[in-house]
């Protein structure tokens, strides 16, 4: 899946081990996701091609599984000049410059064919140079997706009213707070790694997240129904700093969007075709999988999408929905 890529500069990195020595021609890229996770798959294989297509001018060390720190830590280190290069959501992103977050609120996308189309349209465009704008010039290099948020519990979540007083697990976000809140849900945000306990022991009766990481965290361990909403399609941003894209020349910083480019849509590709297969192996482990009809809860949701309180405007939020789904 070709993502239209918005900087002239990246790069991704290879070894990842903390403590590792960071030379003057090495960019340090860090993010917090396991090693088996194809994001950092992807990060390594552009390390390397890097390396390559340089000549060996530069190199890139990745970190990964928070090593340089957590999510909100990364992305103050790259204004710092702690960190080259990471991996973040678009909410969080959304922290510095609003807008950016806009896709990580509830059918603000309708699929993946609407995803793909927004990230390589004009629309996106704006939004990034408006993020750069807000950074200081750090760049959004390259879109990833990360996957479709579902919900998890004990019960089939058919309709809107299945949510009603249900107490779900939610990161502590706005974009994640409104799903549960518009659909009658009582939203409980809650650090991830208390998760898992958390259902188990009856804290939270729901949690939500995309099927690769229901799977990951093992959350069908302690919940029986994984219910389809698709209610987010969650998006990865690549961000270099502006202090190393300075230090580039145009050549390089040109391989190293090539280089982003590439192996972003390789783990955009490896997430989508695990999706389709987790389904099938969920219902293999006895975990009843339902296919849900989004219509109810879209329209439950619509209204506070455009009540004038959101991180962007109402004017971003309709040329998005006016984007056609891409080919």
């Amino acid at each position: 899946m070709k993502i239209t890529t918005l900087l002239g500069a990246a790069t991704l990195a290879a070894a990842g081990l903390m403590g590792s020595t960071v030379t003057a021609d090495e960019l340090k890229f860090a993010h917090v996701y396991e090693v088996s996770h194809p994001l950092h798959t992807a990060a390594v294989k552009a390390a390397e091609l890097f390396e390559e297509r340089t000549e060996g001018r530069h190199t890139i060390a990745v970190f990964p599984a928070s090593s340089l720190g957590k999510e909100a830590d990364l992305n103050e280190g790259l204004s710092l000049g702690t960190v080259d290069i990471i991996y973040t959501g678009a909410g969080f992103a959304g922290a510095v410059y609003g807008p950016a977050s806009m896709t990580d609120f509830p059918f603000t996308l309708r699929n993946l064919a609407h995803w793909s189309a927004y990230y390589d349209s004009d629309v996106f465009a704006e939004v990034a140079k408006g993020y750069a704008d807000a950074t200081g010039g750090n760049e959004i290099a390259a879109v990833g997706y990360y996957g479709a948020r579902h919900v998890t519990a004990n019960k089939p979540i058919l309709s809107p009213d299945d949510m009603k007083n249900l107490k779900i697990r939610v990161p502590n976000a706005p974009a994640y707070v409104l799903f549960p809140q518009a659909t009658g849900a009582n939203p409980t945000p809650m650090a991830f790694a208390e998760v898992y306990l958390a259902l188990q022991q009856g804290v939270v009766d729901a949690q939500e997240n995309p099927l690769t990481t229901i799977k990951a965290k093992r959350f069908h361990e302690v919940q029986d129904h994984i219910n389809l909403t698709g209610h987010i399609i969650n998006s990865i941003f690549t961000v270099v700093s502006s202090v190393r894209l300075s230090m580039l020349t145009d050549a390089d910083r040109a391989i190293l969007e090539e280089v982003l480019a590439e192996t972003i849509d390789t783990a955009t590709d490896e997430i989508v075709a695990a999706e389709l297969e987790l389904v099938e192996w969920f219902r293999s482990e006895g975990i009843t999988v339902n296919e849900v009809d989004r219509a109810p809860f879209i329209e439950a949701v619509a209204p506070a999408l455009t009540a004038g309180n959101l991180p962007f405007p109402d004017d971003l939020y309709e040329k998005l929905q006016s984007i056609p789904d891409a080919n």
